[in-house]
């Protein structure tokens, strides 16, 4: 039987001739179909993005810039009175990363960033992972328990720091006076580098295992509870299970929490600022509280210099969240 196709020859050949060599009518045609089927959601995403761009996008754009003067509390801009002072800073180029760099001060800092970052990290994780599966099982006043552990994550940061301060009073605090009573001598919580770092530490563990209460009580409850009961009947033990079971399961939710965690913890400036204000001297400065310093603290002000703080700062993590990324991929992670 015969089939004439000539006519939806001629009509794919016209309308190859109407579009033209030059014409690339399938993508206009997949971004047309995408506005007209997605408008709604465009609609309300662009506010979104506009607001983002303008609190997020020109602040960096600027610190870019600024880091690469000599930007300062003497050569910007400014009104004294009715007097206008034009800016005479200039551009420097990359002399301040050279500068800061090849100084000792930025590697001290960081290496103090990284073990404050991580120790937090590990500790609110592994807290965190512990009184969820406590919480996960059935016991008694079960409710009660979860919220009692989730309060610190709803009290404001700063209520908790300086709670946290007046507890480590090396004079009037309670936990010094708990000491005497034992006939121990106060201890110097905020005035020794080394018990200001374990305090710091304490406090941001304090305030960070709610967050990883939260995800692993959510990540273990999405286990489903017939692993365990085979399990079980095949013999394994309370460790195996958890090793084998929960670990695995645990998997996706405590990568993105670690990830989340690290960054949140790298740029803690509440906790480092308001309890020990970076001392004693600068043993519990990190990055981000130097920055600061360099900003708002010290005269002339070094506004190019703490632009270029936070840049270095924005690659470090941007380079840390690519290899951590990488590295979940490797182990079939995608997210």
């Amino acid at each position: 039987m015969a089939v004439d196709t000539g006519r939806p020859v001629v009509r794919a050949a016209d309308a190859s001739s109407v579009r033209g060599p030059g014409h690339h009518g399938k993508k206009q045609g997949r971004l047309r179909r995408s506005l007209s089927t997605h408008w709604y959601a465009w609609c309300m995403v662009a506010p979104v993005v506009a607001v983002i761009g303008l609190i997020v996008g020109y602040p960096l754009v600027r610190g870019i810039y600024l880091s690469t003067t000599n930007a300062n509390e003497a050569n910007v801009e400014r009104h004294i009175g009715v007097n206008h002072i034009p800016a005479t800073y200039e551009s420097v180029g990359l002399d301040n990363y050279t500068a800061i760099l090849s100084d000792g001060v930025f590697w001290d800092r960081l290496g103090w960033t990284v073990v404050w970052t991580v120790s937090c990290v590990a500790l609110s994780f592994t807290l965190g992972l512990a009184l969820a599966t406590l919480l996960n099982r059935k016991l008694k006043g079960r409710s009660f328990y979860r919220m009692a552990l989730i309060l610190p994550w709803a009290v404001p940061a700063f209520v908790s720091v300086f709670t946290w301060r007046l507890l480590f009073n090396e004079k009037k605090g309670i936990l010094n006076q708990l000491l005497a009573g034992g006939g121990i001598d106060a201890i110097p919580w905020l005035n020794d580098p080394t018990w200001a770092k374990l305090s710091v530490i304490t406090v941001n563990v304090w305030l960070g295992v709610p967050f990883m209460l939260v995800a692993m009580l959510g990540g273990l409850q999405s286990i489903p509870s017939e692993l365990y009961e085979a399990a079980e009947m095949d013999g394994a033990n309370a460790w195996q299970r958890f090793r084998h079971i929960t670990l695995p399961g645990l998997r996706t939710v405590s990568s993105t929490v670690v990830l989340i965690s690290g960054i949140w913890t790298f740029n803690m400036f509440p906790v480092i600022f308001l309890l020990t204000r970076g001392g004693p001297g600068d043993a519990t400065e990190i990055l981000v509280t130097y920055a600061y310093r360099l900003s708002f603290v010290v005269s002339p002000r070094d506004f190019s210099g703490s632009a270029a703080w936070g840049v270095l700062i924005l690659l470090l993590l941007s380079f840390f969240a690519v290899i951590y990324r990488r590295a979940l991929r490797k182990q079939g992670e995608v997210w």
